[in-house]
């Protein structure tokens, strides 16, 4: 597989393929009339390139920022200590200047004609990012192939959102240097671009020529800052009649009833799914994307109903990934959402031994000290931990038919009267219906189904997104205090 030049990506990414260089001269760090000079000037002509990386800025549909691309065919996009230089200086530009980064890593690692002091540069590009990022700045990382060794462990881990090339290879420990260590080669699919997203360690792979809309997307969300006003076009809730319980969750249950996913088709826009927690766990249960309902831009963690009800019960790998959500939200300083639509949580030994009931609780101690607005949409069922995890938010919105109990109420019904057939008698008693939730102030107001989002997908999905685009405009700053005294003061 040929490795992209770095010139041409930045032509076919970039607007027009315009470029304006940050570059100086690299330092020089090789005896004159040494072996590694010589190699370092043989790499300049081969190459075209006077070190392993260029630096720059340009604009990414419209948007101004800046770029930090390897080019491999300088000895492999090794990092020496010129070729740090020049990419901490491109970083610390860039966070002065507060311009987005995208970082295109294609390298073999350290470049080891340096030795030791070339190696530990990882940490100090490291550093550079981890301040480039502390400052709420957005970092894109796009990895190619190849991208193996210090580069992958370090600055190309650490993207808020991260992409690869299809086919790319992937990995920490080179497979040449495996088979020369061990005598047999590296298993065969597992350091490639696909096999990663698959375990959660990068959200999506994405040809060249699809990463400038990909990435405009994305930006349009990590980079956005709330507007000042906004026409908002959602009038509030009616006042239907009232349902059973048992109604209610019966309702919920349709198999037709739209969830997470129908909510980001007809209701956001601008939508980039991330995949996993970036650490290699994925879960299908758990969507998590950046997107925008109306004006406003968030990060949206949402369980998945589909995904649930087809064999994918929510588990503990999900709730990490939310946890993932709560810390771009807090660090870009973007409002969260959260979608709660759960049967609850999966019942296994696994479940148990991955720390179910602690990454439950995390989750919620995560919510309640978020440090950004939140708002929570009660989509359908909330059954158990699961569904409290995502809770606690600054406001919390129900749809009319949506519900939240300790247990599903078969089984609640189990517990006091031994038999499942006290189920809908139960649900009453329990107050698990929406209307009850907005009387005890669990909830802050209703979404109307009119009469049941099954029947009218798309108008709920709208007037659902409608109404988190009001809650967002209104919940402007995080209040972790108030958030706390809520949830203190709750049945009081």
């Amino acid at each position: 597989m040929a490795t992209t030049r770095a010139g041409d990506l930045v032509r076919r990414v970039l607007d027009g393929g315009a470029w304006t260089s940050w570059d100086t001269e690299p330092v020089q760090v090789a005896e004159p009339g040494s072996a590694y000079a010589a190699e370092l000037a043989a790499a300049r002509e081969r190459s075209g390139c006077d070190e392993a990386v260029i630096t720059g800025e340009g604009l990414l549909r419209g948007r101004r920022v800046a770029c930090v691309v390897s080019e491999f065919g300088f000895l492999a996009g090794s990092i020496g200590l010129a070729t740090a230089e020049r990419v901490v200086a491109a970083i610390e530009r860039a966070t002065a200047e507060r311009l987005p980064l995208l970082a295109a890593p294609s390298s073999g690692g350290t470049r080891m004609q340096e030795g030791t002091v070339a190696f530990a540069q990882m940490a100090r590009i490291t550093a550079a990012v981890t301040r480039h990022r502390a400052a709420g700045l957005p970092y894109l990382v796009y990895l190619r192939h190849p991208t193996t060794g210090g580069v992958f462990a370090s600055w190309g881990s650490l993207g808020h959102v991260t992409a690869a090339e299809p086919g790319a290879l992937i990995g920490f420990l080179g497979p040449r240097v495996y088979e020369g260590l061990y005598g047999e080669p590296f298993p065969s699919g597992v350091q490639v671009a696909e096999n990663l997203a698959a375990k959660g360690l990068v959200d999506a792979v994405v040809g060249l020529d699809d990463l400038p809309g990909i990435a405009a997307d994305a930006l349009d969300v990590l980079a956005a800052r709330p507007p000042a006003e906004a026409e908002l076009a959602y009038e509030g809730p009616g006042v239907p009649a009232e349902t059973s319980a048992w109604e209610s969750i019966e309702r919920s249950r349709e198999p037709d009833r739209p969830g997470v996913r129908e909510l980001l088709r007809y209701g956001a826009t601008r939508v980039t799914p991330l995949s996993g927690t970036g650490q290699g766990e994925a879960d299908p249960g758990l969507l998590l994307a950046l997107g925008r309902f109306g004006s406003v831009s968030c990060v949206l963690v949402g369980q998945d109903r589909r995904s649930q009800r087809t064999g994918h019960a929510l588990g503990p790998a999900g709730l990490r990934v939310a946890r993932r959500g709560m810390g771009l939200a807090a660090e870009l300083g973007l409002p969260l959402v959260t979608v709660v639509d759960t049967p609850g949580a999966v019942l296994s030994a696994e479940a148990e031994e991955g720390g179910l009931a602690g990454e439950i609780a995390r989750c919620l101690a995560d919510m309640l000290t978020l440090a950004a607005p939140a708002v929570c949409l009660l989509m359908g069922e909330g059954t158990g931990g699961a569904a409290l995890a995502l809770l606690p938010a600054d406001r919390v919105l129900a749809a009319r038919h949506a519900w939240l109990s300790p247990l599903p109420p078969e089984g609640a019904s189990v517990i006091v009267h031994r038999t499942p057939e006290r189920a809908p008698e139960m649900a009453e008693a329990q107050g698990v219906r929406s209307s009850e939730l907005l009387r005890n102030g669990i909830v802050d107001e209703l979404v109307d189904e009119r009469p049941d989002a099954a029947e009218e997908p798309e108008a709920f999905c709208r007037r659902a997104a409608a109404a988190l685009e009001q809650s967002l405009f209104n919940v402007r700053a995080a209040d972790p205090a108030a958030r706390q005294a809520r949830f203190r003061d709750l049945g009081r």
